[in-house]
């Protein structure tokens, strides 16, 4: 029993970072309809962002942790501008359906390439801010990190959504999300919301590799895999509901870390297929989502 409380904690913490990239998935979804296949290589860029501030790779370090996340949320927000600028609005524009995909997935090798040329390819240790020394609950042993990701993830999306419901800029966001033509008729800039959600979306993705980075290496292949399984959890949870990626990276999480340690760490890959899998065949619009209806 205590082994599976272990497992579920570790799951957990895994599985709020994959929420909070899946939650990205949904900030751009709900505004343009479009998606930034890049979104693992923001995480992944703001993770060696702030190495490179916190650590000795580049003669650091220059900041304490604390005060490097708000440096990398700025940087992720002006990547996925840029990102928007160059590979979405484009595609916008001529109307094209597909050419976003293939913009946002070169992007996304460019900027792995570029990380690769930077930081290397090998993986790098990231200093933690608290201790590494766990304390128990109920026979597990929690480090005080997997503690601030999960306190971490919960209040970005937290404060994303108060921001959303309370500010004039985010009901701009939710109205655009509700009706895009709509919105523009009624005098919202429609364009620059559509900015602000990459931003917001790429900033997210970097706080949340700022947040995982301690509990593990970082490198420049560590946004792909990660990438790739939050857009699973964003589809399995539902592409318009918050409430879902959340359930959908706890679940994919924990599946992970119980797969690994009871069958094998070679398929930890594979419950994340399944459930997709699943949930594409039963309920397409995912758990938590809801079916459009399309009028022709």
């Amino acid at each position: 029993m205590e082994i599976l409380l272990q497992l579920v904690v570790s799951g957990i913490a895994l599985g709020m970072i994959y929420a909070v990239i899946a939650f990205g998935y949904q900030l751009t979804f709900a505004t343009s309809g479009t998606l930034n296949f890049g979104q693992g290589e923001a995480l992944m860029l703001g993770a060696l962002v702030g190495l490179s501030l916190v650590g000795t790779v580049h003669g650091g370090p220059y900041l304490s942790y604390w005060l490097m996340i708000p440096v990398v949320v700025a940087f992720g927000a002006l990547q996925g501008m840029f990102v928007e600028w160059i590979a979405v609005r484009p595609a916008i524009r001529i109307k094209s359906e597909f050419g976003w995909i293939m913009s946002t997935i070169a992007l996304a090798i460019i900027f792995k390439n570029v990380a690769e040329n930077i930081w290397g390819k090998d993986v790098l240790p990231f200093p933690s801010p608290l201790s590494s020394e766990p304390f128990t609950v109920m026979g597990a042993n929690v480090q005080p990190m997997q503690v601030a990701v999960v306190g971490g993830a919960l209040a970005i999306m937290l404060a994303v959504e108060i921001f959303n419901r309370k500010s004039i800029y985010g009901k701009a966001v939710v109205a655009t999300a509700n009706d895009r033509d709509a919105a523009g008729l009624m005098g919202i800039n429609t364009k620059m919301v559509i900015t602000f959600s990459y931003a917001l979306s790429s900033a997210t993705a970097a706080f949340a590799g700022a947040l995982i980075a301690p509990l593990t290496l970082t490198s420049a292949t560590m946004g792909a895999s990660l990438g790739l399984k939050a857009f699973a959890v964003a589809i399995i949870g539902g592409l318009t509901s918050g409430m879902g990626a959340i359930v959908g990276g706890i679940i994919l999480g924990i599946a992970e870390t119980a797969t690994g340690f009871y069958l094998s760490t070679g398929y930890k890959e594979v419950p994340g297929l399944v459930l997709l899998l699943l949930v594409l065949a039963v309920k397409p619009s995912g758990l938590f989502g809801k079916a459009a209806i399309k009028k022709v």
